[in-house]
């Protein structure tokens, strides 16, 4: 027997690859590395012998028992699929044909191979009209017509980038739309048009968050809403209710969770609430009846909405009874109730016992003859008092009587400034409370406070600190 045929039985027991001893271990090592550099690199197959898939595949035919260099076919199947993935995206659709039959060719699962050629044929027909898109996009932004439409310029170019995200026209036309609804944003804040400046913002922030211009104009907007807070603030001390709930809603249209916003609102409706109540005393019933509608339409369900309704009712009835009584009854009880309100002032009674008061006493004369010379001159009579008693009680920092003080001043003297400004200054005396009060860590006397000022002035100065640091506490516990 010749040598070598013993050699080789002699061989059969190791069980080894006969490549292994009749070829040299170094051709194979160089074949799979540099396949493996060739697939790191994203070079799958080259007609020149030198890609992944022909080195695999030259490393198989010199040793087909070994099993690394069909697990480097298969790894190249796969990369095969991210490329077809990546070119549809560009919309390279030719070399995404080229990978996917790449991949095929290699035995790759057929669900993964199938389920990339179906986007590669719907993005095909997409692209058909990208062209024709990417020109009206750019036709709209031309005509200034932006956004709002279907056939705006930025809605046909996300469209554009929905189907192919990397086309560059479809990007910079996109950007440069983005860049020019910031311009209009900014303007519009300019003329004092926050919600649409606002919206403007959100638009562009919405359909790129990262866009260069974005934290500018962002800058821009939180100094023009802090702006209009102030406005509002001001604009309800000076009690110029529509102006004052305008710009209210305006913020509340950008931020619907924005509390102190809310607040003022409510403030806006109590002050009409409050309106609402005058007339209704003075038997003016369309204008109370006015005035109420409006704090409906602010704050349905505050409190003070409620008590105006009632007493707007119970006006109605007692003007439906006076109606009913014979003038000489009109005048008898006109008369009583004037002396009655002069008796209770110089016992000094202004504004106690409820019921009994100069004040309570005024008023029901009040509702049934406002413009009797007689009413009108008490009134002026007693409104002196009124102020006295508001300054007496509030040197005494007694608040809850000198709130009372100011109602029976505002009651006689309506909303002026004089009263605005009183009510200022007890609101501040309700804050130094509060502050007193969070410091000794009675959260809940320091909440009343809190809400006893808000409801006196909601720009008072030092309220908003005070309600950061009573909520910070309120979270702490």
């Amino acid at each position: 027997m010749p040598l070598l045929a013993l050699v080789l039985i002699a061989l059969i027991p190791l069980r080894q690859p006969l490549s292994d001893w009749l070829w040299p271990e170094t051709r194979l090592q160089a074949l799979r590395q540099q396949a493996g550099v060739a697939l790191s690199e994203g070079k799958l197959t080259s007609p020149d012998g030198h890609g992944a898939r022909e080195l695999y595949e030259a490393a198989l035919a010199l040793d087909p028992d070994r099993g690394d260099a069909r697990q480097g076919l298969t790894r190249v199947g796969a990369m095969a699929l991210v490329q077809a993935r990546q070119a549809i995206d560009g919309g390279h659709f030719d070399f995404a044909r080229e990978r996917l039959e790449l991949a095929r060719e290699l035995a790759t699962p057929r669900d993964q191979v199938e389920a990339l050629a179906r986007r590669l044929r719907e993005r095909e027909a997409a692209h058909a009209g990208l062209d024709r898109l990417v020109a009206q996009a750019a036709n709209a932004r031309a005509q200034g017509r932006l956004d709002g439409a279907p056939d705006a310029a930025l809605p046909l170019y996300l469209r554009v980038l929905e189907l192919q995200p990397q086309r560059n026209d479809a990007l910079e036309g996109r950007d440069d739309t983005l860049a020019d609804l910031l311009q209009q944003a900014r303007q519009a804040l300019e003329r004092g048009e926050l919600a649409r400046g606002a919206q403007g913002i959100a638009r562009v922030q919405a359909a790129d968050p990262g866009h260069a211009d974005l934290p500018d104009a962002l800058s821009v907007l939180e100094r023009h809403v802090e702006q209009r807070r102030r406005d509002a603030d001001q604009a309800l001390r000076r009690q110029r209710l529509d102006r004052a709930a305008e710009a209210y809603l305006d913020l509340l249209a950008i931020q619907p969770g924005d509390e102190a916003a809310r607040r003022g609102l409510i403030a806006v409706a109590n002050a009409h609430a409050a309106l609402s109540e005058r007339y209704a005393a003075d038997f003016r019933f369309a204008d109370a009846q006015a005035e109420l509608e409006r704090a409906r339409e602010l704050a349905v369900d505050a409190p003070a909405v409620t008590l105006a309704h009632q007493h707007l009712d119970r006006a109605r009835e007692s003007r439906k009874r006076f109606d009913q009584e014979p003038p000489l009854a009109r005048r008898q009880s006109l008369r009583r109730l004037l002396n009655e309100a002069a008796a209770a002032e110089q016992r000094g009674d202004l504004l106690t016992p409820p019921g009994d008061s100069a004040y309570d006493k005024l008023r029901a004369a009040q509702a049934i003859a406002p413009q009797d010379p007689a009413v009108r001159a008490a009134a002026a009579r007693l409104l002196p008092a009124a102020r006295r008693c508001f300054e007496t009680e509030l040197s005494g920092n007694r608040l809850v009587r000198a709130s009372g003080c100011l109602d029976a001043r505002r009651a006689l003297e309506g909303a002026s400034a004089p009263v605005r400004e009183a009510a200022t200054r007890l609101a501040q005396r309700w804050i130094a409370v509060g502050d007193e009060r969070l410091g000794a860590g009675e959260l809940h006397a320091a909440r009343s406070a809190l809400d006893s000022a808000r409801r006196l002035d909601p720009g008072a100065p030092g309220l908003s600190e005070l309600a950061a640091r009573v909520q910070a506490a309120a979270a702490a516990n």
